[in-house]
């Protein structure tokens, strides 16, 4: 039993700050890379970017790609790493 607490108790603390570092920011907004920045990669990238909101620290972006789907994606503001969860700043 011992063994079994301990395992899960370090496989918690070993993928806390996997979690963390895959969300949105907690840095102040001045922190943050600017929605131009962000645009830009992205129109180079081949998308046709319709808008970019800002929710609870990621940049929710409406685009359309290069094969002319509409896409939904989310990145961390401050980084812009791109998150796996498109609706990771809606709560």
């Amino acid at each position: 039993m011992k063994r079994v607490v301990l395992f899960t108790v370090a496989a918690v603390a070993m993928a806390t700050p996997a979690l963390a570092a895959g969300g949105c920011s907690t840095a102040p907004e001045s922190q943050w890379q600017p929605q131009s920045k962000l645009e830009s990669d992205l129109q180079a990238s081949g998308m046709t970017v319709r808008q970019i909101k800002v929710e609870n620290g990621c940049y929710e972006v409406y685009a359309i790609d290069k094969d002319g789907k509409r896409v939904n994606l989310a990145y961390n503001a401050e980084t812009l790493q791109q998150l796996d969860n498109a609706e990771a700043g809606e709560n």
